[in-house]
């Protein structure tokens, strides 16, 4: 479990001083504020449009794209951009491109009013999804390209607390907006609220333009030309994950299983979440203040512990107790659901929820990045990130009807038992691919 060379506290400290940590910070902003708006706030906002459970846990399946990421991920990796690749190099190239596309998206959901009509808004949101997923492509490999293998649990940590910070303001800052927006009435759905939030979010998406724009560009590898379209197809697509197989054998089957469900328990679980809250009568203001005061605190220390102590013990260890954290929390989450509308009761879960959640992305980041070839980051790490969201996200799909037939209390208790088989494989990973880490770290270095 040993698998990471030991830093002084106070070296493990200063890492995050440096300034492509503070860049991390600002993209990683840019890469978490479009997930829940296409998402789970927006399943707060067709659930008080009077959006039915079901329906809104269909929709979720706009995730998906996220899921699907790799099959276009070595475009991303290899293909220039015309004019934008020869002025920002290739990976800001995308990542400028990605992030107008999700700008584009944002301003057509908030235009649009799901009451009246919800199919413009759903297209809309795959939008979103789709330019988000590919921002998602570019920045990885852009991130796993800035810093050796040494830093990567540092760059991480900033790149997760950037992210959730922006997961807060496009969660509890967009609820906050459009109460504000509402007027004395803000519990009856309002489109023009929910217009300003989402026009409001796209204009946060400046930070992250600014931060590509001035950013210097990774090192460029020099990959091998391509005599023809067969051989650039064999570089491109086949080669990042027939090297992943060759690299890491059998154990393949296993890195690629616990990635796959790591996230399960939260990725399910937080599709209800918000109709949840708007179900057991807490307004916009109660959800906006809680998740943004305790939310930002605890998402904060969650994602600093977790970047630290997977530099100081190792990241598999700080991998189990994330996956161990995820699942109690989610037993909170069920005993909430008995307590009617309890605000202090509220606030200590999704405390609870937010510091586990940074500690085991934090930890599961820098994990991803560790097993990628740096020849092939950005397709190999959107197939792994791609498969952390694929059968999530897909199960997450039935959550509406779940509840809908057994209540929220068994389905909080039903998704925290989803993190079972998550422990066994961290179990098991840890024992057998110490070897196999060694080898990703020596040649993430050269």
């Amino acid at each position: 479990m040993n698998d990471t060379k030991k830093l002084s506290w106070l070296d493990a400290l200063h890492v995050y001083l440096e300034p492509a940590s503070w860049r991390m910070l600002c993209l990683g902003f840019s890469a978490g504020l479009p997930l829940l708006l296409v998402l789970g706030t927006l399943s707060f906002r067709l659930r008080e449009a009077g959006i039915d459970r079901s329906t809104i846990g269909f929709l979720s399946w706009v995730g998906l794209a996220y899921g699907f990421k790799w099959v276009w991920s070595p475009l991303v990796d290899r293909l220039p951009l015309p004019l934008l690749t020869r002025w920002l190099g290739r990976r800001r190239s995308w990542l400028l491109l990605a992030q107008t596309v999700v700008v584009a998206g944002l301003i057509g959901m908030a235009l649009l009013d799901p009451q009246l009509a919800l199919e413009p808004v759903v297209w809309c949101a795959l939008v979103v999804a789709f330019g988000s997923a590919t921002q998602d492509i570019a920045l990885d490999a852009f991130r796993i390209e800035s810093a050796d293998a040494q830093h990567q649990a540092a760059l991480a940590a900033t790149y997760q607390t950037g992210y959730r910070l922006a997961m807060i303001w496009a969660g509890a800052g967009v609820l906050w907006v459009a109460a504000r927006a509402s007027g004395a009435d803000e519990t009856a759905y309002q489109h023009a609220a929910w217009q300003t939030a989402y026009l409001v979010m796209a204009a946060s998406m400046s930070l992250g333009v600014l931060t590509v724009l001035l950013s210097p560009e990774p090192a460029q590898r020099d990959m091998p030309p391509a005599r023809n379209a067969r051989e650039w197809l064999q570089s491109a697509l086949v080669e990042p994950f027939a090297e992943f197989i060759r690299r890491y054998r059998w154990q393949a089957a296993l890195i690629l299983g616990l990635i796959a469900v790591y996230r399960i328990s939260d990725v399910v679980m937080g599709i209800m979440a918000n109709p949840f809250y708007v179900d057991m009568g807490y307004t916009k203001d109660e959800v906006a203040a809680v998740t943004k005061v305790f939310g930002v605190i605890m998402t904060l220390l969650g994602a600093f512990i977790g970047g630290v102590l997977s530099m100081r013990l190792g990241v598999m260890r700080i991998l189990m107790l994330g996956a161990v954290l995820s699942a109690v929390t989610n037993l909170l989450f069920a005993w909430l659901a008995t307590r009617g509308h309890d605000l202090t009761a509220l606030v200590w879960v999704i405390s609870a929820d937010n510091l586990a959640s940074g500690i085991a992305s934090a930890a599961f980041i820098a994990y991803l990045s560790s097993l990628t070839n740096v020849n092939y980051s950005a397709t190999q790490y959107a197939l792994f990130s791609s498969m952390m969201l694929l059968a999530p996200k897909w199960l997450a799909g039935f959550s509406g009807v779940y509840v809908d037939a057994h209540g929220y209390e068994a389905f909080f208790n039903s998704t925290a038992l989803l993190g079972v088989p998550v422990l066994l494989l961290v179990w098991l990973a840890s024992r057998i691919l110490p070897v196999a880490h060694a080898g990703a770290d020596a040649k993430a270095t050269h």
